[in-house]
């Protein structure tokens, strides 16, 4: 499945560390070519770093480019960029995101937009830009990384929970155009996961959290690339239009 010609290729965005980057390596497991993605001069360095690691382990073909994901145009370029390289694009991974919490009542309007520009109209701006080559093969996957926050609201997130929870519509509506036409379209929303993001939190912050996760443990980002790798798989194909928490039965 390397082959250029035959070999299905994805774009992950936000994959330089994290979850984004383990989601990659899961794909590219797969036999899958993959694009990988930075929006700053650091995290395309760690992206370029990744993909040629992911090309030598796999036998795949990786590369690294650079998209502000917010910006239509960047996103268009990414996906231009992804079909360039391998004349395809099977799948697609909304995982860019950032966060800038705040109490509500305090958050400046900038810090708001900015977050919402990136999750919610980021994945807008990179699924409208796979749609047409995707429809046009009559096959793809589109999946979107949204988060428990998006579904159950988290104090302190009114920006991030609002604009994962605008993923889980977006996630929805798009799977109902595009069905017919071969490609599906699922959110995961990962609970506390071991991540960059979660090693700011204090101790206390951290006890509290794990108190309310039944199994006991903070997520790696492997679990949910687990996950991507199936939902991205042939065996997904009847799945569509889901949102999967990947918790560890936090919101049971």
């Amino acid at each position: 499945m390397t082959d250029r010609e035959t070999a299905f290729a994805a774009i992950v965005t936000g994959s330089s560390r994290g979850i984004g980057a383990a989601i990659a390596a899961a794909l590219a497991a797969q036999g899958m070519n993959v694009v990988l993605n930075g929006s700053s001069e650091r995290s395309l360095a760690a992206a370029e770093e990744q993909a040629r690691a992911l090309a030598d382990r796999f036998g795949v073909e990786a590369l690294a480019v650079a998209a502000n994901v917010a910006d239509p145009d960047e996103a268009a370029a990414l996906a231009a960029a992804a079909l360039e390289a391998f004349g395809r694009v099977d799948v697609l991974v909304n995982n860019a995101g950032i966060t800038r919490d705040g109490l509500a009542m305090r958050m400046a309007a900038e810090d708001f937009d900015a977050v919402v520009d990136v999750n919610l109209k980021g994945a807008f701006n990179c699924a409208k830009a796979v749609l047409r080559p995707m429809t046009k093969q009559r096959h793809g996957r589109i999946i979107n990384l949204s988060s428990v926050s998006g579904v159950y609201g988290n104090p302190g997130q009114v920006n991030y929970a609002a604009s994962k929870a605008g993923v889980i519509g977006l996630t929805k509506a798009l799977a109902k155009e595009v069905a017919r036409k071969g490609v599906t379209v699922n959110a995961i929303a990962p609970g506390f996961i071991a991540t960059d993001m979660t090693a700011a939190l204090s101790e206390e912050q951290r006890a509290h959290a794990l108190e309310r996760i039944a199994s006991g443990r903070l997520g790696e980002p492997e679990d949910v690339a687990a996950l991507a790798a199936f939902l991205a798989s042939e065996d997904a194909a009847y799945i569509t239009g889901q949102v999967i928490c990947v918790d560890g039965g936090l919101t049971l």
